[in-house]
Order: C-alpha cells, then sequence, then structure tokens
C-alpha cells in the first residue's frame, strides 16, 4: 500500500533529492542545511516524517454514515464511499473509533481517547481499520496502491482479460455504466408508478390479473404440456427475458426513487435460469423498511407483467398465442414465489432480514451448523431458541436448495423442450448447439461439483501434509522462524527453539471453523502460518459477540490461557481457510519447565499473562503484551505514600494490579480505585501536570508505563496492523 502525501513536512523529500549524493556511510548530511542545522539522520528524519502514529485519520467529506439496530448484536453502523460506491458495515466499537476521525486527533490520540472511554487499548484494531478505510478511499487522502499501479501499467489488457476469465467461469456479463440509463427510465417513464395515484393503479392491475390468472386455470383451456407453435416458442423465449429483465428494473427504479445509485447491471445464469442482476448494494444504507420495499420491488413488477400477460389470455382465448401468453404468466407467479420464499439469497430472504433486523441470517445459520453444533452436542451443551432457530434455517435452506433445482428444471423443460425436441432431430449441428448450450445452463451445477471436489482435495492435501509433516525438516524449520519472532519466545536459544518447533502439529481451518472456543479447557496454542483468525468474546447470555481482534501470519493465540490454565477467555475463528501450527498442552508444559532458568523466557510468559488480567490491557495481543512488559515495570508503594502527585508534571500511566487507592484534588478525596483500575492517562500524551493526588491506601502493586515507551508501542501497533484479504468477514464488512 502507498503513503498519503505528506503536508507540512513534505520538503523533507525534496531536500533529500537535493543532498542524497551528500550522504556519508554513517546515513548523515555532514554539510550544512538551509536552516542551519549541521547534520540530519536521514531515517530518523524520515521515521518522524512517516511515523504512522501521529497521521491525522480524517473520513472524506462525502463519506456517508448510517447507524442500524440488530436484533442479535450490539448496533452497527454502514459507511459508504460514494465515489466508488464501496459499503463497510462496522460494529458499535468500530464505528466509535471512526467518529473520532475528523483529522484534530493523531492515531496515538484515538487510541488514548478509546482507551479512557472504554477501558481498552486498541491497538491493531484500530490500525486495522484506517488502512483498510484508506485502502478502499473513505480518507480525505487517496492511497494508491503501487504494486497495481504499476501491475496496470505493464499489463493494460489485464481488466478485459479479468472479464473474460468472469464471464467463463461465473457466465456473468457485468455492465458499471447503466446508472444513467435507469435514472433517465425513471424521470421519463416510470416515476408515476411510485406516486400514489399510480402505485394504486399498479396494484389495481395486480390484484385483477391474479383473478384473471385463477379463471384461466379454472376454464381448463389451457396446458404447460403438449406441442406449442415454433413462433409461441420464440415469444414466450423473448417474454421470458422481459420477465427478469423488468424483476431487475423494479430494484433499480426504487433504488433511484429513494435518491440512491445503481453500481452495476449484468446478465448471469443462477441456479440454471437466465437472470439479470442490478447491484443494489447502495441500497444498503436505506432504512430498513426501505429496504424490504425495495427487496419488494423485483416481485411486485413481476406480479403486474403476470397479471397483464393472464388478461391476455383471459381476453383472447381465441388467440394463437393465448396459449403462449397463459405460460408466461404462470412462469411469472412461479418464479416471483420462488423469490419470496426466504430460503435462498433472493429477495424474500433480504426482506426477511431486514424486518428481523439480523444482516447476514444466512451467513449465520449456515456457519453454526457446520461448525458449532456438532462440538455443542459434543459437549451436551444445551441449544438457546436463537441457535436452535439458526439449525432450522440451515436445513430448511439445503433442502430448498434442492428444491430449486428441481424448480429449474421444470422451468426450462416448460419454456424450452419443444425447442430442444427441435434440436436434437435436426442432426448433428443441432446436437452439438444442444450439447453446448446444456453445458452452459448446467455451469452452476458443473461449477458446484468441482469446487466439491477442490474442497475434498483440500482436505486430502491437508491430510497428506500432516502425515508429511514430522518426516519434513522445512515444516520445522518455519516453524521455529516464526516461533523465533514472537516477543514472548524471542528469549529461547536456538537449541530450545528447535526442541518446540519440532513438536508442532500442522493443523488446517475451513473459513468459519473455531480453532479454540470461549469457556472450553485450554489445551493447546496455536501460531497462525496462513491465512486469518478473527478473535471474539462471545455473550451467550445476550446472544452478542464482540470482536476483539484479528490475527495473521506468525502472531499466536491461546498460549496465555495454557499458563493461566484457565477456560478460554474468547473464541477463535477462521476468517478463510487458514492453518496454524499447534503446540499441545503437555509438550508447553513439559517445556516450561525445561526453560525456568532460561533467562526472561518464564518471566516474560507469566508476565504477560498477568498483564492480560488488568482490564486495560485485555485487548492486546500477546506479542503486544510482551512489548509492554519491555518498556513498563512493576512498581510496589506502602500505604500512606504518594504515587502522583497533584501539580507535578505527569510523565507515567499506572494499572493497579492489587491493593485500593485514594484520588484526593486539592486534598479532597473524589474517589478510591482498586484492582483493575487506572489513572494517569493524560500523562501519556500531554506535558501537563497532575490534576490530582494519587496515594496508596493499602500495600500497592501497580504497573507504570512511561509515556515515551507507550509512545513505542502505539507506533509499532500501527506499523504491523493485520489486513485481511476480504473485508466481509473481517472486522470490516465488505457489501
Amino acid at each position: 500500500m502507498g503513503l498519503p502525501t505528506a503536508g507540512k513536512g513534505s520538503s523533507i523529500y525534496s531536500t533529500i533529492g537535493r543532498r542524497v549524493a551528500e550522504v556519508g556511510p554513517s546515513g548523515t548530511w555532514d554539510l550544512p542545511l538551509e536552516d542551519g542545522t549541521d547534520q540530519v539522520d536521514v531515517w530518523d528524519a524520515l521515521a518522524e516524517r512517516l511515523d504512522p502514529a501521529e497521521l491525522r485519520p480524517k473520513l472524506a467529506d462525502d463519506v456517508e454514515v448510517r447507524e442500524f439496530t440488530h436484533r442479535w448484536g450490539p448496533p452497527y453502523a454502514m459507511i459508504a464511499n460514494p465515489r466508488d460506491l464501496v459499503h463497510f458495515r462496522v460494529d458499535g466499537e468500530e464505528l466509535d473509533r471512526i467518529r473520532l476521525m475528523d483529522g484534530t486527533r493523531t492515531l496515538k490520540e484515538i487510541v488514548v481517547d478509546r482507551f479512557r472511554d472504554s477501558g481498552d487499548l486498541e491497538l491493531s484494531g484500530i490500525a486495522d481499520t484506517v488502512r483498510q478505510l484508506e485502502a478502499e478511499g473513505f480518507m480525505d487522502h487517496r492511497v494508491v496502491d503501487v504494486s497495481c499501479a504499476v501491475e496496470r501499467a505493464l499489463n493494460p489488457a489485464g481488466t478485459i482479460r479479468q472479464k473474460a476469465r468472469r464471464l467463463l467461469k461465473d457466465l456473468t456479463i457485468e455492465w458499471s455504466g447503466a446508472e444513467p440509463l435507469v435514472r433517465f427510465l425513471y424521470r421519463r417513464v416510470f416515476a408515476w408508478c411510485l406516486h400514489p395515484a399510480g402505485a394504486a393503479l399498479c396494484a389495481i392491475v395486480a390484484v385483477l390479473g391474479f383473478a384473471a390468472f385463477v379463471a384461466d386455470v379454472e376454464s381448463g383451456r389451457y396446458s404447460m404440456t403438449g406441442r406449442s407453435l415454433g413462433i409461441g416458442m420464440a415469444v414466450l423465449f423473448v417474454l421470458n427475458y422481459l420477465m427478469v429483465f423488468v424483476h431487475e428494473l423494479g430494484h433499480a427504479l426504487v433504488l433511484t426513487h429513494y435518491r440512491r445509485r445503481v453500481k452495476s447491471v449484468g446478465f448471469m445464469i443462477y441456479f440454471g435460469s437466465p437472470a439479470f442482476f442490478v447491484d443494489a448494494s447502495d441500497g444498503l444504507m436505506l432504512d430498513p423498511a426501505k429496504r424490504m420495499l425495495q427487496s419488494f420491488a423485483g416481485p411486485y413488477a413481476q406480479m403486474i407483467i403476470g397479471g397483464l400477460s393472464a388478461v391476455v389470455a383471459y381476453a383472447f382465448p381465441g388467440w394463437f398465442l393465448a396459449e403462449t401468453f397463459y405460460r408466461w404468466a404462470v412462469l411469472n407467479y412461479l418464479m416471483l414465489t420462488m423469490n419470496l420464499i426466504p430460503l435462498l439469497e433472493l429477495d424474500g430472504y433480504f426482506i426477511l432480514s431486514d424486518y428481523l433486523r439480523v444482516p447476514e441470517l444466512r451467513a449465520m445459520s449456515f456457519s453454526f451448523t457446520a461448525h458449532e453444533l456438532l462440538p455443542r452436542l459434543r459437549e451436551r451443551e444445551r441449544l438457546t431458541r436463537r441457535e436452535l432457530a439458526l439449525v432450522l434455517y440451515a436445513v430448511l435452506g439445503v433442502l430448498f436448495t434442492i428444491f430449486s433445482f428441481w424448480t429449474a428444471y421444470f422451468y426450462w423443460r416448460t419454456v424450452f423442450a419443444e425447442t430442444i425436441r427441435n434440436l436434437w432431430d435436426a442432426g448433428a449441428p443441432g446436437r452439438t448447439a444442444l450439447v453446448v448450450g446444456a453445458l452452459v445452463i448446467a455451469g452452476p451445477l458443473v461449477r458446484g461439483l468441482i469446487d466439491l471436489l477442490r474442497s475434498i482435495a483440500r482436505r486430502l492435501r491437508a491430510l497428506r501434509r500432516r502425515l508429511l509433516f514430522r518426516l519434513e525438516r522445512g515444516w520445522r524449520v518455519e516453524a521455529g522462524e516464526l516461533l523465533s519472532g514472537v516477543p514472548v519466545f524471542s528469549d529461547l536459544d536456538e537449541d530450545a527453539l528447535g526442541d518446540l518447533a519440532g513438536r508442532v502439529r500442522l493443523r488446517t481451518f475451513a473459513r468459519g471453523e473455531a480453532a479454540i472456543r470461549q469457556g472450553e479447557r485450554a489445551v493447546a496454542f496455536f501460531l497462525v502460518r496462513s491465512g486469518t483468525f478473527q478473535v471474539v468474546e462471545e455473550d451467550r447470555e445476550r446472544v452478542t459477540e464482540r470482536v476483539l481482534r484479528v490475527l495473521g501470519r506468525g502472531e499466536t493465540f491461546g498460549e496465555l490461557g495454557l499458563v493461566e490454565a484457565a477456560p478460554r477467555s474468547a473464541t477463535v475463528r477462521a476468517l478463510e481457510e487458514a492453518e496454524a501450527f499447534e503446540i499441545d498442552k503437555s509438550t508447553f508444559d513439559r517445556i516450561l519447565s525445561e526453560l525456568v532458568e532460561v533467562p526472561g523466557f518464564a518471566p516474560t510468559v507469566q508476565g504477560a499473562a498477568e498483564l492480560r488480567d488488568l482490564s486495560c490491557f485485555s485487548h492486546l495481543q500477546p506479542d503486544e503484551l510482551g512489548e509492554l512488559l519491555s518498556l513498563g515495570s512493576w512498581v510496589n508503594v506502602p500505604p500512606g505514600e504518594a504515587i502522583t502527585t497533584q501539580g507535578e508534571p505527569g510523565d507515567a500511566f499506572f494499572a493497579i494490579g492489587s491493593g485500593r487507592v485514594e484520588v484526593l484534588e486539592d486534598g479532597v478525596r473524589v474517589s478510591t480505585l482498586g484492582p483493575g483500575d487506572w489513572f494517569g492517562e493524560v500523562a501519556l500524551l500531554l506535558d501537563t501536570t497532575r490534576t490530582a493526588t494519587v496515594r496508596a491506601l493499602t500495600p500497592t502493586r501497580t504497573f507504570r508505563v512511561h509515556r515515551e515507551g507507550f509512545d513505542r508501542l502505539v507506533a509499532r501497533s500501527f506499523r504491523r496492523g493485520t489486513l485481511t484479504s476480504h473485508a466481509a468477514a473481517d472486522r470490516l464488512w465488505h457489501h
């Protein structure tokens, strides 16, 4: 990722350009600079100008933020970049961070502001948020992905090839320039349909049309089977695509009516059926009631044209195309019914999810059923009503998917049975065309089978890797290198690292699969080899989850649970297919007991576990806790001794591990603090005098972090933040 253009300090780049030839081996300029300075250290100057902790992030002025409630979780918000029509879903905590990105605060100040509000140091989480927002154009400065720009410049045909690849792979054609056409159709043709009088007229047509359809069915004059005139089949073929077009146009018109934009339109084969589609992601910024109306607009448009076709068949029974229009009415009502059943990600699903205020209902149900249900049943844990509902929805969804394939077969048989027979009877050319068409139509089924085979192959490869793991030295070398980069293991010598790395196992996790679960006994810890994992804190009584952090390659989780011999404090799930090295408890305990004499190792691990028990440090990752240990120290204070004094310069932050203290303002006690509380946070940023005296009431043990140490920890965290490759399941969800 590129860097934003520097503002105030940008002159350093022109200075470097002029003076680069004068830099000596020491990395300094030996000639006087324009400001009279004798020497400037190049790397120190660059570090100062490019320190990410000093960045003042600011959302672009046109970025839109809308807040929504969630039935089964905390409130969330949608934020939109209207220039690129990119939308992110963020949870409440992340929204609080984003609100602070107004250009008046540095990243370091945002960390401290959030810390003062929530009591959690959210270092890497804020880094992830800022970098993702920068990458997607939400900030007031543009960030250029240099690698992608160079690749596009060297390979200008890449975009065309990508579209061709998508056409062959997904049978999808997409057009991003449809917005002007949709607005023209809305203003000049269809705007009246969305005003009260026009809406009433459309409703009357729909009701009368359905009544005519019922009369057509009861009359028995028409049939869906039998031989049809060739011209009738051609007309039905055209009308069929008109039906799909009108359906999607209904979505687009309501979107335009509510002053939102259509990102793109296109055509695809969905469950074996032809389908136009409209990218209506901008509708995510609408209120739930308007989103429900926008989702219903497609089936409602089908209801109207289906009713008109039924009226034609009823009014002109002797016309040679009357049966064709009857069949079209049947297909319209069949497809709109399928669309409204909320078990596939079609219109009915989005209406239901908006009504329930559970935007990720389908993903939640399938993820829980696939990855959480069996472990919960094995542990004989009682499922909540919400969890039972998720399992029921997932089971019904699978059954309905099977039914949908049968419906697609009926659909194609009805529309094209006569054409298929004619092509087959036409000899080799017709049969060749039929085979090609069948391959195109069966594309989704073929791709589904291919995906299933790939999934099985991935499982077999993972099994093969595990079997070969202990025979190949390369795995252990890689594991040792990753372990050596973890701060809590940095003091281990080469032999100890080799011993630990030689006992690891390779584990593969599917997307959504839990590596560890909150509340279970700690039996292992993990080192991420590839992919990303999400750490969430579950509240099963309130049926909510809180995302704590995202972990990437080289990061660990679960080791502090082994040290503390305590139940897991959070659940860790794979955000994508991921691999991790696993070290079981017996191996960890044996090596830990053998290495207690290794300088710094056992104290570091035990100290990190102790720090994490303090609420203000609970958000920190293990490597951040290890760094914090090196940047601060425990201080024992006897009763009656002042830890800070009002009026003195503030230079440190304190977290109370044990004991109690009193807070005095002008000699008057205003509060008392105990284990888990903290004080002195203002001094992390400002060279201000203390506003109160804090004095120990009992023997007190506090962890002291000086301001310079805190600055170093923040800067390192912002340089290291984990970014995931797909937002939709991450800390930021991309729609």
